[in-house]
């Protein structure tokens, strides 16, 4: 029921999965609303597919903590409750992202020696994708949050990219270790004899340099980062497409371009990596942006069953 676009696009893009991975779908929501969008999809009867009927869902506007209290059914509660009694192996939500992680936590649990989950987003980078955590799961952190991040980010960062020691990056205003406010001053001593491959403080022009396997910094300022990239993303290919569209010279430019632009496009669209998970609770959930569309979908969904089959719980516990 969650996102923009819901729960239109957020069947589509499940659909899609659901027949590329032959696994079964547990839908939470408004069941008429399901059964309508289902009605655009004649193929879906061939599917293993149940709706889970929820009365209630947090809407975007509403205020985490206090709508899942006066809203005990709602549909990202039920949704977590079906993964921690079983009858799912995994969530994926694309709803109000507070609420996803509150629902998460508070069903889920955290696992032993987690004092604070984290989102790991993918982002692009000039040579590999790197991961960034804690993207905005929580705002306030400790510095030894940032350590339990820098362990559990090269945990995920080995099994995405198959990256046997990542090199870990403290995003801070200053290269310097003595840079940066209390929490990365000591965040920083704390890593140097983390078990992690910890190579220092990064800056903010660094973060899509391609020199660090996994960012860390606190859930407020890997948001802040995340949704000023999203924006550069988009306000440069329009000043691009502004500037070959002004002549007819250029045009002929961007026509012969075409092909590099789609892979610029593909390079740093979100939808295809359709999620991000949230490391440190007690159960596989995926969290989406509000704006995916059905290709992010079942990117998250995919993302979601290869989390479960290559045991990520269990790599992170050990």
């Amino acid at each position: 029921m969650g996102g923009d676009d819901g729960p239109g696009s957020i069947i589509d893009g499940a659909l899609v999965a659901a027949r590329h991975l032959q696994v079964g779908l547990l839908l939470a929501g408004d069941r008429h609303l399901i059964e309508r969008e289902l009605s655009r999809h004649p193929a879906a009867g061939a599917l293993d597919l149940e709706i889970l009927d929820t009365p209630e869902h947090v809407d975007m506007a509403e205020q985490a903590s206090s709508a899942l209290r006066r809203k005990p059914r709602a549909s990202i509660k039920l949704a977590c409750e079906a993964v921690h009694d079983g009858r799912a192996s995994a969530l994926f939500s694309a709803g109000h992202t507070g609420a996803s992680v509150m629902a998460a936590i508070g069903t889920f649990g955290r696992l032993a020696g987690i004092e604070r989950p984290a989102l790991a987003t993918i982002i692009p980078t000039r040579e590999k994708p790197a991961v960034l955590l804690d993207s905005g799961a929580m705002v306030e952190c400790r510095p030894q949050h940032l350590v339990q991040f820098a362990r559990m980010g090269s945990t995920y960062a080995t099994l995405a990219f198959g990256r046997p020691a990542p090199r870990v990056g403290l995003l801070s205003v200053g290269e310097e270790e003595g840079k940066g406010n209390e929490l990365t001053r000591e965040a920083h001593q704390l890593l140097k004899s983390a078990p992690v491959n910890f190579i220092g403080n990064i800056e903010g022009r660094d973060v899509y340099a391609g020199g660090t396997d996994v960012i860390v910094c606190d859930g407020f300022t890997g948001n802040v980062t995340l949704k000023i990239s999203e924006g550069l993303v988009e306000a440069v290919e329009s000043l691009l497409y502004a500037e070959l569209q002004s002549t007819f010279g250029s045009q002929i430019g961007y026509l012969l371009s075409a092909q590099a632009f789609r892979r610029f496009r593909k390079r740093v669209d979100y939808s295809e990596y359709g999620g991000a998970p949230l490391l440190g609770v007690n159960g596989v959930c995926i969290v989406g942006h509000g704006r995916s569309s059905a290709k992010a979908v079942s990117n998250a969904v995919t993302m979601a069953c290869r989390a479960v089959n290559e045991g990520l719980l269990e790599k992170l516990s050990s």
